[in-house]
């Protein structure tokens, strides 16, 4: 389940050091001559696929970025315990734990839970004497995930390197060096994001957390709707609809039986636009309500949990099915107009309607079916994967990979 990766830095001649170094997993006593070894523990799926990014860039742009003198080494190791504790300490102390185990300089978590402190949305958090840190993946949004990934991660080592907190709040995005110079990467100006997507560095005093330096999404109405479209990406809404392939099946049945029928054409003709989308809005609403129910997706306020991460968490399922449906919809209707166009003859639909019909007349009599086939067929047929339905939700993920890391540790 878990994968061990390494990556090694920009320099490509052959020296006895890094031939020693070459596929190697533990950290060189001497750490100077070698540079710096970062452990990357991501979540299994989307934080792996990150935390595989991150170890392509990171070494350049860290050369870059943070410290040009020394080379920087980065290796992976899968922790379903990562993105499943439920407390953001929790996460911390695994990585503290990791980074001893493997002999590295500093560790960084990556998950894709949403983390909320004090009011605040957590982007990633650094604990500079124990030089562990994390990232929240969702915080970075569901755009430019990678890119804003890559800006927490140089910021959080930044300030594990330099191990100097300051005591003021400031702009995550004002590092000493000009950030409009050009990489060894070859991409300029790696950061005008910072623009569009704020990060505020704080020195929280949090009771709760040792954490020496947070990062957090600015301004905050934004950095929640940035989490939202976070969340519903790591649920990644496109890995559902291979289920659908029966409830397309079943809806498809239903509709091109309808078809059959002059009364459906009459309908789509003496329904206007607005009538036609309510109607389309209504079927994709009723057939999220039936995946919510007929899958207990819907997260319930447990005593030891948070309602506003329960809240978060309900929402970013609704979300992300309603991208799934939308997704079903669009290939159902498309289905729909070739089978109105293939197999409603054009004289027989004019006759019918007693007027000259266009290719408008046969794509509202496709959009109609389309409604009426979700409604009427598949909401009464069942996916064919209920574990990839419900892997789609963060309750249904976090009890998975809770059993993962209790049977790794036995």
């Amino acid at each position: 389940m878990c994968k061990l990766e390494s990556q090694k830095s920009v320099d490509d001649e052959t020296t006895p050091q890094s031939e020693a170094r070459r596929g190697s997993h533990v950290r060189p006593m001497d750490a100077a001559s070698y540079g710096w070894v970062i452990g990357l523990l991501p979540a299994p799926e989307l934080p792996e696929k990150v935390a595989a990014h991150l170890a392509k860039i990171l070494p350049d742009l860290l050369r870059s970025e943070v410290d040009e003198r020394n080379d920087w080494y980065v290796e992976i190791v899968c922790d379903p315990l990562t993105g499943g504790a439920g407390d953001p300490a929790e996460i911390l102390d695994e990585a503290e734990k990791r980074k001893h185990q493997h002999g590295w300089d500093f560790a960084i978590s990556i998950t894709d839970l949403p983390i909320l402190r004090q009011h605040h949305v957590v982007v990633a958090d650094a604990v500079l004497e124990k030089g562990v840190g994390s990232i929240s993946v969702p915080a970075t949004g569901g755009m430019l995930m990678y890119r804003r990934s890559e800006r927490a991660a140089v910021l959080v080592l930044r300030e594990l390197v330099s191990k100097e907190p300051k005591s003021h709040d400031q702009a995550a995005g004002d590092p000493e060096r000009p950030q409009s110079r050009k990489s060894v990467t070859g991409r300029t100006d790696r950061w005008p994001l910072r623009y569009l997507a704020p990060i505020r560095r704080i020195v929280p005093q949090d009771p709760d957390m040792a954490v020496d330096v947070r990062f957090v999404s600015a301004p905050r109405p934004y950095a929640w709707l940035r989490l939202l479209t976070g969340m519903m990406r790591a649920n990644q809404p496109w890995t559902i609809f291979p289920a659908f392939k029966s409830v397309v099946a079943v809806a498809f049945a239903t509709g091109a039986y309808g078809l059959i029928f002059p009364t459906l054409w009459q309908l789509s003709d003496a329904y206007d636009p607005i009538r036609l989308v309510a109607l389309m809005a209504t079927s994709m609403v009723a057939m999220v309500f039936w995946l919510i129910i007929s899958h207990d997706l819907w997260e319930k306020p447990q005593a030891e949990g948070s309602p506003l991460l329960m809240r978060l968490y309900n929402a970013a399922t609704v979300l992300t099915l309603s991208v799934a449906v939308v997704l079903y919809y669009g290939v159902l209707l498309a289905l729909f107009v070739i089978a109105v166009v293939l197999f409603v003859p054009p004289d027989l639909l004019e006759s019918r309607l007693s007027h000259a019909i266009g290719l408008l007349d046969y794509v509202k009599l496709a959009w109609l079916a389309t409604s009426v086939a979700t409604i009427a067929g598949a909401l009464g047929s069942g996916l064919e994967s209920d574990e990839t339905v419900r892997n789609a939700t963060y309750g249904y993920r976090q009890l998975q990979r809770r059993k993962a890391a209790q049977e790794e540790t036995g």
